[in-house]
Formats: C-alpha cells, sequence, structure tokens
C-alpha cells in the first residue's frame, strides 16, 4: 500500500513536488512509519521505482518464458506489454519521468537497467536471434530492434496530450487504445516476419 501511494504521488507531482505527507495519508500510514522504513524520500522514491519496474518485469518475464513458437511469442509479448502499459497509467508515468530525469544524473538508473532492462533486453534478443535462426525473422539487429519496439508501444502514451489537440480525438479512449493495439502488433508483424513463401505453382 505504501509504495502503490508512492508510485502515484511521484508520477503524478515528480519527485521535487511529492509530499510524504500526502503518501502517508494516502496509505493509512504514520508519517513517522514511513521514515521508518525509508530514510528519506530519495529512497522511498527508488523503492518506488524497484516496485513498479518489478511488477512489469516479472510480469514480462512469465510472457517470455511461455513455451511458443518465435512468432506467436514476439506478438504474445509485444500485446501482453501494450496492455500492461495501456492499464498501468501511474507506472508508466512514473517509469517516464525518471527516464527523464535519468538525463540529468539519477542515483538509482544503473541498478533499474542491471535489475530490469537487461534480463529483458536479452531475452528479446535471443528470441529475435532464434526467429531468424528459424528462417521466421527477417536478418534484423536486436540492438537496433528492441528500442523500437518498446518506442512504439510507449510512444503512443507519452503522446497522447499532443494528439488529443492534433488529431482532435482522445487517444486514451478504450476504442482508440483498441485500434492502436492491432495497428502495434501489425507493424511488428511487418518490419519483423519473413513473408510467406508461396509454394510452387501457387496462384497459377
Amino acid at each position: 500500500m505504501i509504495l502503490q501511494s508512492a508510485i502515484r504521488e511521484f508520477a503524478q507531482r515528480g519527485i521535487a513536488g511529492a509530499r510524504t505527507d500526502a503518501i502517508a495519508q494516502a496509505a493509512r500510514v504514520n508519517k513517522a512509519l514511513l521514515y521508518y522504513y525509508f530514510r528519506d524520500k530519495e529512497t522511498l522514491y527508488g523503492a518506488a521505482l524497484d516496485h513498479a519496474f518489478g511488477q512489469m518485469g516479472e510480469y514480462l518475464l512469465g510472457v517470455l518464458d511461455r513455451n511458443l513458437p518465435p512468432r506467436e511469442k514476439v506478438l504474445t509479448y509485444v500485446g501482453a506489454y501494450f496492455d500492461y502499459i495501456a492499464s498501468h497509467k501511474f507506472n508508466r508515468d512514473l517509469v517516464q519521468m525518471e527516464m527523464m530525469r535519468s538525463g540529468h544524473g539519477s542515483p538509482h538508473l544503473k541498478r533499474i537497467a542491471k535489475y530490469y532492462f537487461q534480463p529483458l533486453y536479452r531475452r528479446l534478443s535471443q528470441l529475435i536471434q532464434d526467429g531468424i535462426a528459424a528462417g521466421e525473422f527477417r536478418a534484423i539487429n536486436p540492438v537496433q530492434f528492441v528500442p523500437s519496439m518498446v518506442a512504439l508501444v510507449v510512444f503512443y502514451f507519452i503522446s497522447a496530450p499532443v494528439m488529443r489537440n492534433a488529431a482532435g480525438f482522445d487517444p486514451l479512449s478504450a476504442e482508440r487504445i483498441a485500434e492502436r493495439r492491432i495497428a502495434v502488433l501489425d507493424f511488428i508483424a511487418a518490419a519483423l516476419f519473413k513473408p510467406e513463401c508461396k509454394p510452387e505453382g501457387a496462384g497459377r
């Protein structure tokens, strides 16, 4: 409860604007108890990040553990990643805030990269290499494809306020999110999968 309350507060106000009083009140604990477990706001912020990244990482690694052929597994993974980002507003806002903060120096970035980004990156890279070896994927570079895949999902939600004003519709409505999910999976398949080979004589 404390960490979920912290995620919400930090996601809405950032570490500078977040108030430990508000976190304690939302978690229904005494502020002194908060400081018993977390020595200062920065420590609490780090714990909130670990909780947010840890939840997502555990869920997505579980998807990668499924015994599926490469094509099905990559689409299942991207779909699950999209659904997680779509349904965890405060987690995604907190993650985005930390990514922006890390450019100016964050004491948490190395830890987050080691424990949460690297395991997913390694597994996704191996999945792509397996698909290439099986003749199912194009010979693309995972170093380039993995971040592009992440951006394809995440940027839609980051840019939602701009899209709302530029396009004149709510990009975060259930209908638009469903449309976007289909478009993301279609884009991944078109970019990654080898075209199905027609048998000899097909179309004659």
